[in-house]
């Protein structure tokens, strides 16, 4: 079990304080979490969660615009920021004597940023993000697999239906009196997790998260997120799309929903990830890429959702000369041969997501940042103290019931991506 210590204040205007010291070195971490994703973005207003991320460093009232990341990294710390389905973080580590810059810096843009907010800084950002689009999505090989996924696996009333990036056509239809009208209604204190780890003495903390955040006004309470937000535990049926694109070698993808992170059974579902593809010694890639060379990579992962359902994926990238067909079957026989796994293959997959859960509560940056997502999903950062027990719970037969019930057809999309050289 982990001891971490920390305290946890609320300010008059909502904002929520996790205070954690560690005077082990002379380095904070600032880490903020606003109760906003992909998630809160209604029907044709898709993408404003990623583009405020960018639009959270083009200035405000007294800060000129590119001056946040030349302020911290002048004062010898990191800064950056991401946007995820149900939340956005913006992060700052630096010698601990400098947190009166951090916190500034973070209170000026939650409170003061729109008097500095410009339709050609909107123009400016969307173009960004348009390129970032094209990069990722457009331009990379299999590049848009989860948009095809998410809409696979996902009705279209679900908030997880669209990606995180969002559509560049609702982008493109963005006034600046809408960008406004989404940061008054969730950039506001009240839905704000505000996390200090590392060299920091706490009431001397507490004092000046006062001082530079007291004033800003409590907003409005935030609106549900839309739509319907359990579609079920199962997909119904196996759904299938083939995609026919410039990607070098054929690529099968299996996605299935899954626990949310708030439910236990959502751990069982992270350890059967990694008995699939952890390692060397994992299922697929001691069966599939090594015994039967019949893959190239592997891949599994369960996203960590909180939103009525999660979905896990795995997918298997094959050879110039590999079938897809042959690359499917290989993939569904081994996701179906969990229901019949060994214990020491759960022992082993279980010590492994022991071992990389320690190691990232050993990175202040990381610390910070999962007690800011414990406090806002679970309003306990507390909680991150006993998740090693929670995966040392899971049990061979949790994963062979999770397997049985779970990953068979009626709870299947596949996506397969074929080089173009093929189609004549």
């Amino acid at each position: 079990m982990l001891s971490i210590d920390f305290e946890r204040h609320e300010l008059d205007n909502g904002l929520t304080v996790v205070l954690a010291p560690d005077p082990a070195t002379p380095v904070v971490a600032v880490n903020l979490w606003y109760r906003v994703g992909s998630r809160d973005e209604r029907p044709g207003r898709t993408g404003f969660a990623h583009l405020f991320e960018h639009m959270m460093f083009q200035g405000s009232a007294h800060v000129p615009k590119g001056r946040h990341f030349e302020l911290v990294e002048r004062a010898g710390g990191s800064v950056n920021a991401t946007t995820w389905f149900d939340r956005t973080n913006y992060f700052q580590t630096l010698p601990s004597h400098h947190l009166d810059l951090a916190l500034w810096l973070e209170s000026d843009r939650m409170g003061w940023m729109l008097e500095a907010m410009t339709q050609e800084k909107l123009d400016n950002q969307r173009d960004v993000v348009r390129n970032e689009y094209q990069q990722r999505y457009d331009n990379q090989p299999y590049g848009d697999w989860d948009d095809r996924l998410q809409a696979m696996v996902f009705p279209d009333d679900h908030p997880y239906r669209h990606t995180v990036i969002g559509s560049m056509e609702d982008l493109a239809e963005a006034s600046l009196d809408d960008v406004r009208q989404f940061f008054e209604t969730y950039y506001r204190p009240n839905n704000t997790v505000l996390t200090l780890a590392g060299d920091v003495e706490p009431a001397e903390a507490l004092r000046k998260v006062k001082e530079y955040f007291g004033e800003i006004p409590r907003g409005e309470d935030v609106p549900p997120v839309p739509g319907r937000l359990d579609p079920g535990a199962v997909i119904g049926s196996t759904v299938r799309e083939e995609v026919r694109d410039k990607v070098p070698l054929p690529r099968v993808y299996v996605a299935s929903r899954i626990p949310p992170l708030t439910d236990d059974d959502f751990y069982v579902a992270d350890v059967a990830t990694s008995v699939l593809s952890d390692g060397r010694a994992s299922r697929l890639y001691r069966r599939l890429v090594r015994d039967e060379a019949l893959a190239k990579d592997v891949v599994s992962y369960a996203f960590p959702l909180v939103t009525g359902r999660s979905f896990m994926v795995s997918w298997v990238t094959g050879y110039p000369d590999s079938e897809a067909a042959e690359l499917e079957s290989g993939l569904l026989r081994e996701l179906e041969a969990l229901s019949d796994v060994a214990d020491h293959e759960v022992d082993r997959a279980v010590s492994l997501a022991e071992t990389r859960l320690l190691r990232q509560v050993e990175r202040l940056s990381t610390r910070a940042d999962m007690l800011s997502m414990f406090q806002q999903i679970f309003d306990d950062p507390g909680r991150l103290n006993t998740e090693v027990d929670r995966l040392r719970a899971v049990t061979p037969d949790d994963v062979r019931d999770f397997a049985a019930a779970t990953l068979d057809g009626r709870n299947r999309a596949i996506l397969t991506y074929l080089p173009q050289e093929e189609v004549e």
